[in-house]
């Protein structure tokens, strides 16, 4: 409820005028804002968060820094910003997988997301695909769904309590079925051994896939996201194919320290919602597979809340551990 709260203090309707004048003399001309993003470069959240803080250097004249700290199960970056100063010039990007640290690492983290973190910004989404070998036997979702039924099918992540680890699960929950979870280091190795025919099935982060999906090594049965995808658009969606409930995206959004001020938090995500939402930046994002989902401070931390609750129960039904 604390998001819910300082959501009500920040945010609305000052939040234009706050993004047009000074707060404080905050940002001050030529500073350096890092932007902490808890994975190694080049992937899905570091793709992101390099549109927006490239932006975001231009339009107030601040050096803006992406400081890659990936390891701990993305808790490693979180800690690092989680411990910074509130003076807005400390940034974290988040995933879906911060939203289920919560429970898998409840009382192990060094801090904690809610006391520690405050939201800024949802900024974008991207879709899990739900893939199977192009040899494979099982042809369509339906068909996944009885074949589930019959034996625990074999399906992999990119390691305990992933997107891709959670989404499965969450399918498993939803059909009454069993799966064979096998973690790896990595979507890469998994997509490999699907490939292969040594895995069933994977509910796989969209850009891992689409590429072996347009080369006709993998088959799509279908997709989790509100409405069909314009590089697949003859992948249904679950919710076209009566699993309303499986909808999951790898969203990305923006935390700060929170201390941070309200002002500066609503200046802040003020800015990132316009700069995702901008023709360049959106359409760059939609090229790499991201649906635009921008809300400020008070509609992401409702998000946020719902996200932790949606997973703390799928990681409890099925008693998920961190790697």
């Amino acid at each position: 409820m604390r998001w819910a709260l300082w959501s009500a203090v920040g945010g609305g309707a000052g939040s234009t005028a706050l993004a047009q004048n000074p707060v404080n003399g905050y940002p001050k001309a030529g500073a350096t804002l890092r932007y902490i993003v808890p994975f190694p470069p080049g992937g899905l959240t570091d793709v992101v968060a390099r549109l927006v803080g490239q932006q975001l250097g231009a339009r107030w004249g601040v050096n803006v820094v992406i400081d890659n700290k990936p390891g701990g199960g993305a808790q490693i970056g979180a800690d690092a910003a989680a411990k910074s100063p509130g003076d807005g010039y400390t940034l974290l990007a988040i995933t879906l997988a911060h939203a289920a640290n919560a429970t898998l690492f409840k009382g192990r983290a060094p801090f904690d997301l809610k006391r520690d973190l405050r939201p800024v910004a949802l900024l974008a989404g991207s879709p899990m695909l739900v893939v199977v070998p192009a040899a494979s036997p099982i042809k369509d979702f339906k068909d996944l769904v009885a074949q589930a039924h019959q034996r625990p099918l074999n399906t992999g992540s990119s390691g305990n309590g992933t997107p891709p680890h959670l989404t499965a699960e969450l399918f498993a929950d939803l059909t009454q079925t069993s799966l064979q979870h096998i973690p790896y280091k990595g979507g890469a190795p998994s997509l490999t051994d699907l490939i292969g025919g040594q895995l069933d099935v994977i509910f796989s982060n969209f850009p891992e896939s689409i590429a072996h999906v347009k080369a006709g090594k993998l088959r799509a049965l279908a997709i989790t996201s509100p409405h069909r995808h314009p590089q697949v658009p003859e992948v249904p969606t679950t919710a076209e194919l009566g699993l309303a409930q499986l909808q999951v995206e790898n969203w990305t959004g923006i935390l700060a320290p929170a201390s941070t001020p309200d002002a500066i938090v609503d200046k802040l995500g003020a800015e990132a919602v316009a700069i995702i939402q901008s023709p360049e930046v959106a359409e760059r994002a939609r090229a790499q597979g991201f649906r635009i989902d921008a809300r400020g401070p008070r509609e992401f931390g409702s998000f946020l809340n719902a996200e932790i609750e949606r997973w703390a129960r799928i990681i409890s039904a099925s008693r998920i551990q961190p790697d």
